[in-house]
């Protein structure tokens, strides 16, 4: 470990884990936990408050003066992968305490590997998924072919609204609209025979699952305002599903 700390890259290095953290779809109590073990590993004293749009970050040097470090967290997503590598990383700093030049340097290079799916793979994957829920419903092999389709229009309309800048709000209303509206058009041409069963497992794509359960574990481990917030934001988001599906049925009635 260096032999004179630098709070100020502490700060930085530890901020920066807990955002990467955060916008990879961490819990509230993981991302303050960890931020403040590698405090406590490198010897500083500190504080963390976390919410899920906002990091603050405090330390105390040895000569009483405070440095404080702020991120907004703009953008969140639910990247297992991502989120498991940064976890590890910041266990291995905990337990080797490496000079902070080179614990930035490991940072960096859990970024360069990280890798996406192409995003023909991604949409491989609404298709997939949205068509399996079709087919778990109760739908028959033509159901679970319209669902995939309705996946992929929802994957492609996500995809041109995160290019628009919309908001998750608006974003949920387009996909429950488009999938919808799909739906009633493949179901009226014949393709599809249960439109109930087709719109339900393409809406799964939509459900916010993960954000409700994370809500209820951070309200659990006593992050009330994170865990609130959360909730807030799931059944915002389910508003949204039904709001846009409902505006589909309702614009496509006479197709029914």
């Amino acid at each position: 470990m260096d032999i004179e700390l630098d709070y100020d890259t502490l700060l930085t290095l530890s901020t920066e884990i807990g955002y990467r953290l955060l916008s990879s779809g961490a819990e509230i109590y993981r991302v303050e936990d960890s931020i403040q073990r590698l405090f406590t590993a490198y010897g500083a004293d500190g504080a963390v408050f976390v919410i899920p749009s906002c990091i603050i970050a405090s330390l105390a040097t040895p000569e009483g003066h405070s440095a404080t470090r702020i991120r907004r967290v703009s953008g969140h997503s639910t990247d297992i992968q991502r989120l498991e590598a940064y976890n590890n990383l910041c266990r291995v700093l905990c337990d080797q305490r490496p000079p902070l030049s080179k614990a930035k340097a490991q940072l960096a290079l859990v970024e360069a590997r990280h890798k996406s799916y192409r995003y023909g793979v991604r949409l491989l994957g609404y298709f997939v998924g949205t068509g399996g829920f079709s087919l778990f419903f109760g739908g028959i092999w033509r159901d679970g072919l319209c669902g995939g389709l309705c996946g992929v229009s929802i994957g492609l309309c996500l995809t041109l609204m995160t290019w628009l800048k919309a908001n998750a709000f608006f974003q949920t209303i387009a996909g429950g609209f488009v999938s919808a509206l799909l739906a009633v058009l493949l179901t009226a041409l014949g393709l599809g025979q249960n439109l109930d069963l087709i719109i339900i497992g393409a809406l799964m794509a939509l459900v916010p699952g993960t954000v409700f359960t994370n809500a209820m574990r951070d309200i659990m481990a006593g992050d009330l305002i994170a865990g609130i917030s959360k909730t807030a934001e799931a059944l915002l988001l389910g508003t949204a599903i039904a709001l846009g599906t409902g505006f589909a049925l309702a614009l496509t009635r006479g197709l029914i």
